[in-house]
């Protein structure tokens, strides 16, 4: 029987075990790629430590924050999910601008076992841990970016400023002020003026006339008026 199903399998074409890859169902969604990393000399502790940072960050923001972690194991990380990246890109025709971190996690794997020698014949045990890296990045909404206002470049804002300080310093005359006003005042449509103020230029006007009319009254007949009266 053990011969017989060794006959099948090498009288199996070569193109099938080519393909026997590529039939295998995906292990994520159609939107997604994963990189693993496996039997990596990075204890999973101090892995967890790097990669619970990154977890739910887009994949070019957590690549550029892994390049400057001083962490041994941001390397290891930073090349499984460049990885991830790259399948996605290369092998599922994604975004890489939109690519986020929706899985990361760190698996320990087999412990190797070596000693130290003590005194008196004893040895203490050390263990070289090991880890297994698995990411998914998955396709999703676009990063937001900040929309920057227009502002000034640095020439102008000094300018500006010392134009201002030269404003502040210089003081100004009262017939300049006046003057100002004054052309403020001629300038200002009646119908741009506020009710309050048309009401108080409407008596300013009245007590005016008032007071021309009593001035008038009060003035003595001129000695050439009172000629013609007696001719």
């Amino acid at each position: 029987m053990a011969e017989d199903k060794e006959a099948d399998i090498l009288e199996r074409p070569k193109t099938h075990r080519e393909n026997r890859k590529k039939n295998r169902p995906r292990r994520v969604a159609k939107n997604q790629a994963m990189a693993v990393a496996k039997f990596v000399r990075v204890p999973p502790r101090k892995a967890r430590l790097v990669i619970d940072e990154i977890r739910g960050l887009y994949a070019q923001d957590a690549l550029a924050f892994l390049k400057f972690v001083p962490n041994r194991a941001a390397g290891f990380i930073y090349r499984v999910l460049d990885s991830a990246v790259a399948n996605a890109v290369n092998n599922h025709s994604l975004d890489a601008e939109r690519l986020k971190v929706v899985s990361a996690r760190v698996d320990e794997g087999p412990r190797i076992k070596r000693i130290h020698p003590r005194a008196q014949g004893r040895v203490y045990r050390i263990l070289h841990r090991t880890s297994h890296i698995t990411i998914v990045v998955e396709e999703s909404e676009p990063k937001p970016r900040r929309v920057r206002r227009a502002t000034r470049s640095r020439a102008e804002a000094a300018r500006a400023a010392r134009a201002a300080k030269a404003a502040e310093a210089t003081p100004i005359s009262a017939p300049e002020t006046t003057e100002a006003v004054a052309s403020v005042v001629s300038e200002q449509r009646p119908e741009e003026l506020v009710p309050q103020e048309l009401e108080a230029e409407e008596m300013e006007l009245e007590a005016e006339e008032m007071e021309a009319e009593a001035t008038a009254s009060s003035e003595p007949a001129s000695p050439e008026g009172n000629d013609k009266e007696e001719s």
